[in-house]
């Protein structure tokens, strides 16, 4: 066809219906993402209650800590950045008139970061009430190993919260009743934990964030199920795609595109702090147990990750990989 001619109205007419269609789907699919996101709304009190949140100086954690600091709770935020941490703890105590909001240094990815801040917390807290492990590390492409030798997501999400709930875990039965909250993912659904290969620095380290969310889930099934009998209970969750810092690793171009489809569809922070707030202070949850939650209901694991023959597995080659000695607590 040339310049000069007139297009075809049909072709025209079809092409735009259809941008209008695909149009009407992403707008409704949005608006399907908006209504069906949990909302904790209940507006339980916190005081008195003192609460751990790792990695609480950004994203969910932070939104965690802010609405723990409004409900009266102490605050703990555990953070490896001090300087982001301490802006953050300031805003929160601005915006919830708590002054009960404390920083402590904790880099998950170093054994002797945990076993420094579990022994500041034993002699500074009397009690634990709430535990949550939310912080995260996501590495897209780079290799890395920690101080440890560990490779670095793996470290991070899983062996050091499996350390620190050792280590802590003396202070959380003398504080019963007391929650243990883990953020885990439904990326799990990704992923295959190779219980012959528990420290895989070799591997392509974006999968491995899915492996490590994998590792959590079973990781929570094992401790509620060691824990059943005491008024501990432990309890994990899928926060939702969250629109947060977890993502700055991406390299460009991919960065471009995904930064479209994360201000697009993902959650808020505040969205993803829903289900890990309700796991934290629900008094309908206070006698539950080992159990997986998405958009504030239980959701359903598939068969494959609670193997519990499995999870014991995981659970003594971690024992090992973290140093766990005669004279730490056991569980």
């Amino acid at each position: 066809m040339a310049w000069y001619e007139i297009p075809n109205t049909n072709a025209v007419s079809i092409y735009s219906s259809l941008l209008f269609g695909v149009i009407t789907i992403i707008v409704v699919f949005r608006m399907w993402l908006k209504a069906t996101c949990g909302k904790f709304e209940s507006k339980v009190r916190m005081d008195g209650k003192t609460v751990i949140i790792t990695g609480a100086n950004s994203g969910i954690g932070k939104e965690t800590a802010r609405d723990l600091a409004k409900r009266g709770a102490r605050v703990i935020m555990a953070c490896r950045t001090m300087e982001t941490a301490n802006k953050a703890r300031d805003q929160i105590i601005k915006e919830s008139n708590n002054e009960n909001v404390i920083v402590k240094k904790l880099d998950l990815s170093s054994f002797k970061s945990v076993r420094d801040f579990a022994d500041d917390i034993i002699k500074s807290e009397s009690k634990i009430d709430v535990l949550i492990h939310n912080a995260g590390y996501a590495n897209s492409f780079e290799k890395k190993k920690s101080a440890d030798g560990i490779e670095m997501t793996m470290a991070t999400n899983h062996y050091g919260p499996f350390l620190l709930t050792h280590l802590l875990i003396d202070l959380l039965k003398k504080s019963q009743p007391c929650r243990i909250v883990i953020v885990a993912s439904e990326c799990y659904r990704f992923a295959n934990l190779n219980l012959n290969n528990l420290n895989p620095v070799d591997t392509f380290p974006g999968y491995l964030y899915y492996v490590s969310k994998y590792a959590n889930i079973m990781f929570g099934q094992e401790l509620a199920r060691r824990l059943k009998g005491t008024n501990i209970t432990v309890n994990f969750l899928h926060p939702g795609m969250i629109d947060s810092g977890i993502w700055r690793n991406i390299p460009f171009p991919l960065s471009f595109f995904m930064a479209i489809l994360i201000k697009g569809y993902f959650k808020t922070t505040v969205e993803g702090a829903q289900t890990t707030l309700m796991l934290a202070c629900s008094e309908d949850l206070k006698n539950v147990s080992g159990k997986y939650y998405m958009d504030c209901k239980e959701a359903e694991l598939q068969p494959y990750i609670m193997d519990v023959d499995k999870h014991k597995v995981l659970w003594d080659e971690s024992v090992k990989i973290v140093k766990l000695t005669d004279s730490d607590p056991k569980i």
